[in-house]
Parts: structure tokens; C-alpha cells; sequence
């Protein structure tokens, strides 16, 4: 990587955490992409500050060719246009070379769900767990019952303080991606679930320095994500013909559910905190081909 490399990728880097507020999986997806593609214009003798849209496309045609998959390139170029708009913007670049970069449409692969009587056995099975007061079980009844309750993603789920919840009101509040806030109601069940690890699992497992995290691990630290997928995963196992899904399963399964219900397609938007309502709209294809699968297999003339 030329001089110039280093320098670019360390500003936007700067960019991304102080000005646009990123996760940080979001900025080592971006910085990874952008120094892939400075690593590649370097064996070519050129350089990010001297990139054309040829030398872009020129890219991102090798990784096609060489069997990367669809959303990667997607991925990949997204994070090209931004990378460059920033660099032009700020006078780093003389010209933008991914104004015209046109990424392969993403193949949308209608995600897998449970069915509801799954869904109620999987709650089923973590309440059962929960049965013998190990505290864990207590956490994990609780974190299955908020992610079905609410659709929030399990970042969200581990971010939950204590105040987050309001018991009276029967709401979540919720900070998603981009730090946009969110209220999410929930029903009794999750509540019920949550007051019991509250009042039996919590206090068995918060340390000094716990904090005011709603979900904590065995050593009383906030609860990490890797623990809530493990949880779901294996309570899962004893729900038969049920699919192996994670945490992010259950967040499909309730917007699915939802729709089924009756549900408006503005209202599981909001629910699920999506910026545009084409995302929403994934889960009305899931509906659809629920629905006509259960239909050849009911209808005589099917």
C-alpha cells in the first residue's frame, strides 16, 4: 500500500467513529473493504488517491469472478461510495470514481421462522429450564421471551438497562442502529419473565461492577451476544422439526407472525426500527409463501 493509503483509510477511519457515530462492526467492515481494495490498486502501481471507476469495477469484477458472493460484493461497494464521497467531499480525492458504481443486486432469500406452535414450545422449553433457578435459564427465559415479544436485535436485547423496561406503561425503549432510539411495546409474558430474572436470576449474578445492565453473564459482566445465540441454538434443539436459527430468527419470526396476525406493514417499520419500508416488505414474501405452501398441502385442488 502506497504512503497515501495509510493515510486516507487512517482519516476516514477518524471520520467514521467521531462524525458519523458507526458501530464498530460497521467501521472494520468498511476500513477491511477499503484497504482490500488499496491493497489491490497497489499490485496494479496505483493508489486510492488515483482510483477510476474502471479500476473499481475492474475489482470487484475479480472478486465475482473468483465466486464472491452477491451481498459480500454488494456489501463491498456500498462501502466504495462511501468511502469515496467522504474523500471527495473533503478534498482528499480530485474526483469521486464510485458515483457511477453500480453494485449486483442482493438475492433476497426469504428468511427461515418458526412456525407459532414452535415458537410457543421454544418458550415452552426455556420456562421449563428455567424451572431449576439456575440464573442463567432464568436470563435466557427472559432474553428468548423479549427478542420473540419485541422483533429487537440481540445487540439491542444485551444493550438493555434496567430502566429500560417500564413495567406500568408495558414498553421497552430501545437504541438501535445509528443510535435512533425507539419505543417497543411487550407483553405480559416477556414482562412476567423479565420481573422473575429481576427479582431471582439478577441478583444471584451482579457483581461491583455489573452496572445497571438488564442481562448479565455468569460472571456478572453484561451479557454478550455469542451468549444469547448459544442459548437459542441449543433450546431450540428440543423443538422437533423446528429450523436452527438464531437470535435473529426469532426477530423474523415475530415480524412474520405479526403480518399473519393482521398486522399493518408501517406499524412492524416501526417495530422493528427499519430505515426504509423495503426492508419490511421481505417479511410479506415470507407470509406469501407460508401461505401458499399451506395451501397446496390443504387444498384438495391444490
Amino acid at each position: 500500500m502506497t504512503a497515501a493509503g495509510p493515510d486516507l483509510v487512517g482519516a476516514f477511519e477518524r471520520h467514521l467513529r467521531a462524525e458519523r457515530g458507526r458501530s464498530a462492526h460497521t467501521v472494520r467492515a468498511y476500513l477491511s473493504d477499503v484497504r482490500a481494495l488499496a491493497e489491490h490498486l497497489d499490485a496494479q502501481g496505483s493508489s486510492l488517491d488515483e482510483a477510476t471507476l474502471a479500476d473499481l469495477r475492474g475489482w470487484l469484477g475479480a472478486l465475482a469472478a473468483s465466486g464472491t458472493a452477491r451481498a459480500t460484493l454488494a456489501r463491498r461497494s456500498a462501502s466504495l461510495r462511501t468511502f469515496f464521497a467522504w474523500a471527495h467531499r473533503s478534498g482528499r480525492v480530485a474526483a469521486d470514481p464510485a458515483l457511477r458504481l453500480m453494485a449486483p443486486r442482493r438475492q433476497r432469500t426469504l428468511p427461515p421462522v418458526l412456525a407459532v406452535s414452535q415458537a410457543s414450545s421454544l418458550l415452552a422449553v426455556a420456562e421449563t429450564a428455567a424451572d431449576d433457578d439456575d440464573p442463567v435459564n432464568l436470563r435466557n427465559l427472559a432474553a428468548l421471551e423479549l427478542l420473540y415479544a419485541t422483533g429487537i436485535r440481540v445487540g439491542e436485547l444485551v444493550g438493555l438497562d434496567l430502566d429500560d423496561i417500564d413495567h406500568a406503561s408495558k414498553v421497552v425503549r430501545v437504541v438501535g442502529k445509528g443510535d435512533k432510539e425507539r419505543v417497543v411495546p411487550v407483553g405480559l409474558p416477556a414482562l412476567r419473565a423479565v420481573e422473575d430474572w429481576i427479582t431471582r436470576g439478577r441478583p444471584q449474578l451482579v457483581r461491583e461492577g455489573s452496572g445497571p445492565a438488564l442481562l448479565l453473564g455468569r460472571r456478572g459482566g453484561r451479557a454478550d451476544p455469542r451468549q444469547i445465540r448459544t442459548a437459542v441454538h441449543e433450546l431450540l434443539r428440543h423443538v422437533p422439526d423446528a429450523p436452527d436459527l438464531g437470535p435473529h430468527g426469532l426477530r423474523h419470526s415475530a415480524a412474520t407472525h405479526l403480518l399473519e396476525g393482521g398486522a399493518d406493514l408501517r406499524m412492524v417499520q416501526e417495530l422493528l426500527g427499519h430505515a426504509s419500508l423495503a426492508t419490511t416488505q421481505i417479511y410479506t414474501h415470507v407470509s406469501i409463501d407460508r401461505l401458499k405452501a399451506s395451501y397446496a398441502q390443504a387444498h384438495p385442488r391444490a
